[in-house]
């Protein structure tokens, strides 16, 4: 029996697309797509905490850069 699509909830959704606008910003910074990603998902716990503290994308990964 298949499992039927959860749907995400909107915190979840807001946080995907927030850090797919810090891997641009990642990227911009002189990272390349895949070490923007891979950062993002080894950090993701940090990244969320930086999300609900109310950063911007830009703001995040500019604190990324610098850490």
């Amino acid at each position: 029996m298949a499992k039927k699509n959860e749907e995400l909830d909107p915190d979840t959704v807001a946080l995907i697309a927030w850090c797919t606008e810090v891997e641009g910003f990642l990227v911009a910074g002189g990272a390349t797509l895949h070490q923007a990603q891979e950062h993002i998902e080894e950090e993701i716990d940090w990244f969320t905490d930086l999300f609900f503290d109310g950063l911007t994308p830009e703001q995040a990964a500019k604190e990324a850069l610098s850490g």
